[in-house]
């Protein structure tokens, strides 16, 4: 018997030394990642997930490194860096356009662009190679390129709109970035189609794209692709699919779609509702909720001023 266990032991030792040892580590750890992953989503002061998140996406991409095929890592690199962006990135860079502090809404502009870019990188790795080439290529490679991936690849997809929506809306004045806005709405759209068939089961995965789309149609005038009548309804198709608890779509519809059409009683009406709603509505989503509602906030603060 202790000479069986001997041979076991021996055997065992045997494959630790013959594999990287700090990648096995690393792949027991990511499994716990995923599961801890819902706690930054869950937090409800602001503040301290502002000051956690960078840090904690360091440590993460630190463990990448060491394991680079890590699909678990990769995933929770891709939303980590896109929601890091959006939350607290823009958040400094809107602070930054309401003071008119130009040298701070360049910096911030800057920063946007790098931690997009992150997002947009991550979620090309998992793509493939063909959407690492394709996607900067022809108009008709691009779109072949978005018909063939299918719901396997859905998550990705999205995330790699987003990232890329968010980089062109922090270049406006490049026109090269501004020829990938139709490339980014085929792949919202497509992430659209494939959820007619197979809806996610994160309420607000399914919400994200509609919100995106939203932004592209409430983004300009009409001479130039705007629509708020659309703008609009992709907002609400978010506020539906999440009954009505992810209040960030409420409170871009509001702001956004407002000031489009020159409605401030709308825009007041939404935010104040967005307002009334306390965060917790949805636990799980509380740090968005929370960003809402501090995003509403200022907009009211400022309401006079955009209608003057």
């Amino acid at each position: 018997m202790r000479l069986g266990l001997a041979v076991v032991f021996v055997v065992f030792v045997a494959h630790l030394l013959a594999c990287d040892l700090g990648q096995f580590t690393v792949r027991t750890t990511a499994k716990v990642l995923v599961r801890a992953q819902p706690s930054l989503q869950q937090e409800s002061d602001y503040q301290l997930a502002h000051d956690a998140f960078p840090g904690t996406l360091k440590t993460i991409e630190g463990f990448w490194i060491v394991d680079p095929d890590n699909s678990d890592l990769m995933r929770i690199l891709t939303e980590g860096y896109c929601q890091y962006g959006t939350a607290f990135v823009e958040d400094d860079w809107e602070i930054a356009k309401f003071a008119k502090k130009l040298d701070d809404i360049e910096h911030h502009n800057a920063r946007a662009t790098h931690i997009f870019t992150r997002c947009l990188n991550y979620a090309l790795k998992q793509l493939g190679d063909r959407w690492q080439t394709d996607l900067f290529e022809t108009t008709e490679k691009i779109n072949r390129l978005i018909r063939d991936t299918g719901a396997d690849q859905r998550n990705q997809m999205m995330w790699a709109a987003l990232a890329l929506g968010s980089i062109v809306n922090h270049n406006l004045n490049r026109a090269e970035t501004l020829s990938y806005v139709s490339t980014v709405k085929a792949m919202l759209e497509r992430v659209i189609e494939l959820d007619k068939a197979n809806p996610p089961e994160r309420k607000d995965y399914a919400a994200l794209p509609h919100i995106a789309v939203g932004m592209i149609y409430s983004t300009g005038s009409a001479q130039i692709g705007g629509d708020a009548a659309k703008a609009r309804a992709e907002f609400e198709t978010a506020l539906k699919l999440t009954d009505g608890k992810l209040l960030l779509a409420r409170t871009l519809m509001g702001y956004r779609v407002g000031l489009m059409t020159n409605d401030q009683a709308f825009l007041h009406a939404q935010l104040k509702q967005v307002l009334e709603t306390p965060p917790s509505i949805w636990p799980e989503q509380r740090l968005a909720n929370e960003v809402a509602h501090r995003r509403a906030r200022r907009y009211l603060s400022h309401e006079q001023e955009l209608f003057r």
